[in-house]
């Protein structure tokens, strides 16, 4: 049977467990996986995790699915054999999968809800994308949903739908209608936050199961920090 949302003793936050993957809820900072850093990456946690549970005495195999960047935090899927990483990767080579986040900005968008349109193109020396409202060389078709859930005297949190799944996506385009996310210096928020992450979560993500095709939606708990908290807190 699989196991849900529970919490392991290295902190780190299951949100559904099998024999074919594993979901978890990745902390802001937390890499998924390894580089010129060296900090140990969230694939090698959670391969350290099954193989206590299971106490499997040899090398514990784990296919990354998806990325998220490095200061932001929720949903993130993991397969645990190489027949549910082939699938899994076809899943979201298809766009066959759902994604929502959540991000608090600073200044609310002038239509509370609506569509975004842009074409990104990226600047790999800048790690960064600059999106524009019409096709330059390079770029690509960038598109997502957006609505508001919540509002407090000094911030505006927006749910957002990805029907494209670009580098630096829902940064670059909120950017660009003047909405940068909190803690976000690299796309135009005024101040970063304190433990370097950005105010940009995977909320849920939206798959097949791999073997049995059975669809699972998987929701992550927003941070556990102030600013989230109180958001949350006034989502109807």
């Amino acid at each position: 049977m699989p196991t849900k949302l529970h919490t392991t003793e290295d902190n780190l936050i299951v949100l559904f467990e099998d024999n074919h993957l594993i979901v978890v809820n990745k902390r802001p900072g937390d890499l998924i996986q390894g580089d010129k850093t060296k900090d140990k990456p969230l694939a090698e946690i959670v391969k350290d995790y099954i193989g206590k549970k299971y106490e499997k005495p040899g090398a514990v195999f784990l296919g990354v699915v998806h990325r998220l960047d490095r200061p932001t935090s929720g949903v993130v899927v993991f397969a645990r054999t190489s027949k549910s990483l082939s699938r899994l990767n076809q899943q979201f080579a298809d766009r066959a999968t759902q994604k929502t986040y959540w991000a608090v900005v600073k200044s609310p968008p002038e239509v509370p809800q609506g569509t975004l349109t842009h074409y990104l193109a990226r600047r790999p020396k800048q790690n960064k994308s600059f999106a524009y409202t019409k096709e330059v060389p390079e770029s690509k078709k960038a598109i997502l949903h957006y609505s508001t859930l919540a509002q407090s005297d000094r911030y505006t949190l927006l749910e957002i739908d990805l029907e494209t799944g670009r580098h630096h996506q829902i940064r670059a385009q909120l950017t660009a209608i003047g909405c940068p996310i909190k803690g976000d210096l690299k796309y135009g928020f005024d101040r970063s936050n304190p433990d370097g992450s950005i105010h940009l979560h995977a909320r849920k993500l939206m798959i097949a199961h791999p073997i049995t095709k059975e669809s699972l939606s998987i929701t992550a708990p927003a941070p556990d920090q102030n600013l989230w908290s109180a958001l949350a807190g006034l989502v109807k």
